[in-house]
């Protein structure tokens, strides 16, 4: 057994069943009340593969790795703005705000603030998963760890040298190989293509198609939403902001079907007017209700949590904090007295699909570039953020930590991923059972 595997007990199986259903209980039985058929769904999803599980149980994760030893956590590298569910699919493109097409991370629902380790581990640990799930050796997923933490590393140490983080970014003229296809993909994207198969024609006009997934308002509840909307045009930054006209809204639907991590949240589509009054120019925006943070639950500091208003707000600020010339759209709104983020549905928007990555020759280069993106959301925070919670420069307080010690970091990396992705493997094959056995709050595997 590894030594973080005895840390964490897991040979008293039946112990560690039922610390996994206490954590996800604990996390998510609010929602899990509100929605348990959307939860049958998300653990069902979750039931597919160790790494499957992975993606929807960030909150063991931090859980877990909140009783580990962190050697490279003080008083600056403890407080980084982090993107909080970083695995190996949290990446893709999106259109920044100065109209580049750029590939970073994405989905910032979990950010907040915390060790900026944490998000090297979760994502190397997904890397051991995905080698696992591909049938590579273990010295195959070595590799992939060590060539994403050096390129971290290096990147980390390039902008201490340098003031160029903000200007930083992985684009069509730096990238190549399939980073480089999967933006090229983005271009051929467009809005009209986008809008054809969201929205409908009305008269003159267009609106939000019903469907499945796509709920009715009523008048009372729209007019909660469009209430919503007035006040999270206030969270527009003035700088970014459209004219007027552009915010004109056209039609507003409940929708859902997110992601394993967004089950149960309540969300809108809002079709507004856009730039100009042209039907091709109609922008979607999403109103969606944010989650509590998985490392907000490990991160007892007052000052953190007392910074924001809610977690829309929460999100918001991060992803603001985390992403140079991020979405001018990005706001975020009250409704009911819960907190909401506001963002585009943009048609640039493609995730890294690993699927077809199953060669340690095409995998290596993935890895570099990723360990690159990791980089420059840390050390970005600094400028990109509110000072308050961030005083320091990232990269400084990184190098200072990491100094001449570089190897060794890497190989503290390494021995997380594998021993780490056993201890998931295990708990993949224990939460199966639990589900299946109704264990897990109030969320059995068959509707009664």
């Amino acid at each position: 057994m590894s030594e973080i595997a005895d840390k964490l007990s897991v040979a008293d199986v039946d112990a560690r069943r039922g610390r996994i259903s206490e954590v996800l209980v604990d996390a998510f039985s609010e929602l899990m009340d509100r929605s348990p058929a959307a939860f049958r769904t998300k653990f069902r999803k979750m039931a597919a593969s160790p790494f499957a599980f992975y993606r929807g149980s960030a909150c063991l994760f931090y859980a877990d790795v909140a009783r580990l030893d962190d050697p490279w956590a003080d008083e600056r590298t403890s407080r980084v703005w982090i993107q909080g569910d970083l695995h190996a699919q949290n990446f893709g493109t999106y259109m920044n705000g100065s109209g580049v097409l750029v590939f970073d991370v994405n989905d910032f629902d979990e950010a907040y603030l915390g060790h900026f380790t944490w998000d090297l581990q979760r994502f190397a640990a997904s890397l051991a998963l995905l080698g696992w799930s591909k049938a590579l050796p273990d010295a195959d997923i070595v590799s992939f760890v060590k060539h994403a933490a050096t390129s971290y590393l290096d990147q980390v140490r390039h902008f201490a040298e340098r003031s160029d983080d903000s200007e930083y970014s992985l684009r069509l003229n730096n990238t190549t190989g399939t980073i480089h296809d999967v933006l090229q993909q983005s271009r051929l994207k467009s809005r009209t293509e986008m809008l054809h198969r969201m929205t409908e024609a009305e008269g003159y006009d267009q609106r939000m198609r019903r469907g499945a997934n796509i709920r009715q308002l009523g008048d009372e509840e729209r007019g909660r939403v469009e209430e919503a909307f007035q006040h999270y045009l206030e969270t527009i930054p003035q700088e970014v902001r459209m004219k007027d006209i552009a915010y004109t809204i056209k039609d507003v639907v409940g929708s859902s079907g997110f992601g394993i991590g967004s089950a149960g949240l309540p969300a809108y589509n809002i079709l507004i007017e856009g730039p100009t009054e042209a039907l091709e120019n109609d922008i979607v925006l999403s109103m969606k209700q944010g989650n509590v943070a998985a490392p907000s639950r490990v991160v007892t500091d007052a000052r953190i949590h007392d910074h924001f208003q809610h977690h829309g707000h929460r999100t918001a600020l991060s992803q603001r904090a985390l992403q140079a010339h991020t979405d001018p759209l990005l706001g975020y709104t009250e409704l009911g007295g819960v907190g909401y983020l506001v963002s585009e549905l943009s048609p640039y928007e493609s995730d890294l699909d690993w699927e077809n990555l199953t060669e340690p020759t095409d995998i290596l280069p993935v890895v570099d570039y990723l360990g690159r993106a990791m980089a420059k959301i840390h050390c970005v925070s600094d400028a990109q953020s509110d000072a308050e919670l961030v005083t320091f420069q990232v990269e400084d307080a990184i190098m200072h930590v990491v100094g001449g010690r570089q190897q060794e970091f890497v190989d503290w990396l390494i021995e997380f991923a594998l021993s780490y992705a056993d201890v998931v493997r295990d708990d993949y094959r224990l939460f199966v059972d639990a589900f299946r056995n109704g264990e897990i709050g109030n969320v059995t595997a068959t509707a009664r």
